[in-house]
């Protein structure tokens, strides 16, 4: 299925790709169903998404337990309208006509599912706003 021109692009990005921006593309592709292209990346992926953040989510009715960290590329950050980075700093590439957001958050690495919950609340709570500042209704 084609997404037409009109869909949103947003692309989360965080270093590993393994807790924040997994959790921020889960919830909006949540949310937003196909009304919105997700993507998320790391600029130095870890092997796997943080077991505790796959917990985390799964309270919420959001499975993640299939996704893997994936490596940022310039292609990916050319491609999107919105560009949330989430402690990368320097490592994301920055292009013109683009939106950059940088959402400061705990990270969830080497974290229980405990610590994890406060993280994925205020995360859930950026993306709603995220999808009001777009315009686009949520679906749940």
């Amino acid at each position: 299925m084609s997404v037409p021109a009109a869909v949103p692009s947003v692309l989360f990005v965080c270093v590993h790709n393994a807790g924040r921006s997994q959790m921020a593309a889960a919830f909006l592709t949540h949310l937003a169903g196909d009304r919105v292209r997700v993507r998320s990346a790391g600029s130095a992926p870890a092997d796997a998404v943080n077991p505790a953040v796959v917990a985390a989510m799964a309270e919420v009715g959001v499975d993640i337990s299939a996704e893997t960290p994936k490596v940022l590329t310039e292609a990916a950050v050319r491609s999107s309208d919105v560009v949330i980075t989430m402690g990368c700093g320097d490592a994301c590439p920055v292009f013109p006509g683009k939106r950059y957001l940088d959402w400061a958050l705990d990270d969830p690495a080497g974290r229980g599912v405990a610590a994890v919950r406060p993280i994925r609340d205020e995360i859930e709570r950026r993306v709603r706003g995220l999808l009001a500042e777009l315009g686009v209704e949520t679906a749940a």
